[in-house]
């Protein structure tokens, strides 16, 4: 384990804007930065980044937190991996104890195929420099490529033996299981017992997360064999998703931001050979239909893509039905048209870094225009070929979501196809008005949330059904979540220090522990669970020397507390500096007491108004059956006081805001 001091480094070091730049394009706004949010389909900026508070936020899906949280998220690790992750980034030292054989196997198995698939990269490399069989098969494959050392080290490249069991054999005196090293894909594992190596006779490919952890290989074969597949890659396993990965993009997040475009190609020596060449903000697809989860991944860095296409006409067609979902995406999609016979790597090698930018400058042409020519051009005058292609053009307009972006090319697109601009305008809106209506009809997450939660109004439970019954939702969530709120911002503030007549002790009272008394004093506590807790450690450590509210919650072990923390100190919008030139503004802090005060009344006449419902529940229940027969009449009697008691308390209460008033109960 890591003890708190060396956590207390580790947050201190940890800059909230260096560490999530490395994952999201983000853009100064205001006092904050802003960028496009890494944990859901985000189209307009709503990821906010707060350098004063360190924390980060989503204001769409509700992700964020400190550096540790976002790590934690973006890269799935646990809490203490979050910490051993940013440590290594910032050179922290951590002392910790050699695991034990049952700590060891403990470990989640998820970590243990990313360890496993660590070994087998180093495994691979080794192999291709080290051993005979290596160097003179695999590495002179890479050399006849045209691919330097310095280049075949940059991406890890490798050589598998072509030898039946030989990783197997050499992972299992190394320590590794054969569960992990079949989970992973490494190896083979027949219904005889008998174990193949998945690469053997292989060069090697690894493909790595975003930070740079290895999560698949691919393999070539080099032999001419026609019974073996020219490529062979890791399959599906718990840590590697094909369509949620995109080969190279770890080596090339930082140019495309630099140059704001991605080049996107097939293959992996497409790749390598580009970045070979000083062209190195580009990604490959490695021969699979592009995703959504893909296109999302270079969408945190650029809008801006440029599909590099061979001159294979089969290949194009094929290509063509996964953009649509770039277009979908609001991304800014150009192609360019190698020359016959040419793909990426030879011809990014056969140019220098300069050539080949003057070159895509030249070629570069816009996607619907792109594809407007290539099919106009197959269908030629035949009247259902080409009422097709319209079809087939509109439809990717249609999926365009900028409005202005979409008229340009509806404009363009009647000038092409000779066709009036008002008949392809109507059949784009019929195709957008069709999904909004599937949308509207369609039972999507949001409506099943209005019909789940709407229709059923759940009954308010009373104080002690929500003690008793630790209920996770509390009617007085509301103004639990404010009087929350002011403690971890500022629960370690003096809020009332005065000497007692009687004892002359001076007494204090910081923020934390002056709300849990009040509440208390007037037998109430918050009735959620996990804001109870807060508001106890907050109580019980706002006194001590150095205990600050914010930082101690925020870095808190426990996830649920530390995420709900991030989520109260955030802030979305800033003054701007123009409200302060002229006059000063009085800020929260200033009137903590007044508003403390003020919304601590609120949270009791909330509590009154769930009590008197009950009461008057009750009210109508004995009355509708006969008080006098079911011998209630006392009970009507008190119910009647109580609730006169109420409605006295109610009016002193909004008429008296900060005088003090006690529920009796």
């Amino acid at each position: 384990m890591i003890d708190q001091p060396t956590i207390d480094r580790i947050l201190d070091a940890a800059n909230i804007v260096d560490v999530v730049s490395e994952f999201v394009t983000l853009r100064k706004r205001g006092v904050n930065f802003v960028g496009l949010c890494p944990f859901h389909a985000d189209k307009t900026p709503s990821f906010y980044v707060s350098p004063a508070k360190n924390i980060c936020k989503c204001f769409a899906c509700g992700e964020g937190g400190t550096a540790v949280h976002f790590i934690m998220k973006h890269e799935q690790l646990n809490y203490y991996d979050a910490l051993r992750y940013l440590a290594k980034k910032y050179n922290i030292e951590i002392q910790e104890k050699e695991l034990t054989n049952e700590e060891k196997r403990m470990q989640s198995e998820r970590e243990s195929l990313f360890i496993v698939n660590e070994w087998a990269q180093k495994y691979f490399t080794n192999l291709l420099h080290e051993h005979v069989e290596g160097r003179s098969v695999g590495l002179r494959y890479f050399a006849e490529r045209g691919l330097r050392e310095d280049t075949i080290r940059k991406f890890q490249l490798g050589y598998s033996l072509d030898q039946r069991d030989a990783l197997f054999k050499e992972a299992v005196k190394s320590g590794y299981k054969k569960e992990f090293l079949e989970k992973n894909g490494l190896i083979l594992v027949y219904e005889n017992g008998n174990v193949n190596d998945r690469f053997r006779g292989r060069v090697i490919f690894p493909v790595h997360t975003l930070s740079g952890k290895v999560v698949a290989f691919g393999g070539r074969v080099l032999k001419k064999d026609e019974k073996a597949a020219k490529y062979v890659n890791s399959p599906e396993s718990e840590i590697y998703h094909k369509s949620n990965e995109l080969y190279g993009l770890y080596f090339a997040k930082r140019a495309i931001v630099k140059e704001d475009k991605c080049f996107l190609v097939e293959g992996y020596m497409d790749v390598i050979g580009m970045h070979q060449v000083g062209i190195e903000n580009v990604v490959a697809s490695s021969g699979t239909a592009l995703t959504s989860p893909q296109i999302r991944l270079i969408h945190r860095f650029t809008k801006n893509i440029t599909v590099l296409y061979d001159g294979d006409a089969a290949g194009i067609k094929a290509a063509l039905r996964g953009i649509d979902m770039l277009l979908e995406e609001g991304m800014n999609i150009k192609v360019v048209l190698l020359p016959d016979g040419e793909d990426p790597d030879s011809f990014a090698r056969s140019r220098n870094a300069t050539q080949f930018a003057e070159f895509i400058r030249q070629n570069e042409t816009d996607f619907i225009r792109f594809k407007t020519k290539l099919l106009l051009g197959e269908a030629g005058k035949d009247p259902i070929k080409r009422s097709a292609l319209i079809s087939d053009i509109i439809r990717s307009i249609a999926v365009i979501p900028d409005n202005i972006a979409r008229s340009v090319y509806i404009r363009e697109c009647s000038v092409m196809l000779e066709i009036d601009e008002k008949v392809i305008l109507n059949e784009v809106n019929k195709i957008i008005l069709s999904k909004v209506e599937k949308s509207v009809n369609g039972t999507s997450p949001v409506n099943a949330g209005v019909t789940g939660n709407a229709a059923q109004t759940p009954s308010l439970p009373t104080q002690e059904t929500a003690v008793e019954g630790k209920a996770s939702v509390s009617p007085y969530q509301e103004y639990e979540l404010t009087l929350l709120r002011y403690i971890v911002r500022y629960g370690e503030r003096v809020l009332y220090q005065y000497q007692d007549e009687e004892t002359s002790e001076e007494i204090v009272y910081h923020v934390a522990d002056y709300i849990k008394n009040e509440l208390e004093r007037d037998d109430l506590t918050f009735y959620t669970p996990l804001y109870q807790q807060i508001m106890e450690e907050a109580a019980g450590k706002c006194k001590e020397s150095g205990f600050v509210a914010s930082k101690y919650f925020l870095s808190h072990p426990d996830p649920e507390v530390s995420l709900l923390t991030a989520d109260l100190v955030s802030d979305k919008y800033q003054l701007s500096k123009y409200h302060f030139k002229f006059r000063n503004l009085e800020q929260e802090e200033d009137r903590l007491e007044q508003i403390i005060n003020h919304d601590l009344y609120a949270m009791k006449g909330a509590y009154i108004q769930v009590k008197r419902k009950e009461l008057q529940a009750q009210l109508r229940e004995i009355q509708g059956s006969g008080s006098g027969e079911n011998g209630n009449s006392a009970k009507l009697i008190e119910i009647i006081k109580r609730l006169k008691e109420l409605d006295e308390i109610k009016t002193a209460l909004s008429k008296q805001l900060g005088e003090r008033i006690v529920l009796k109960m």
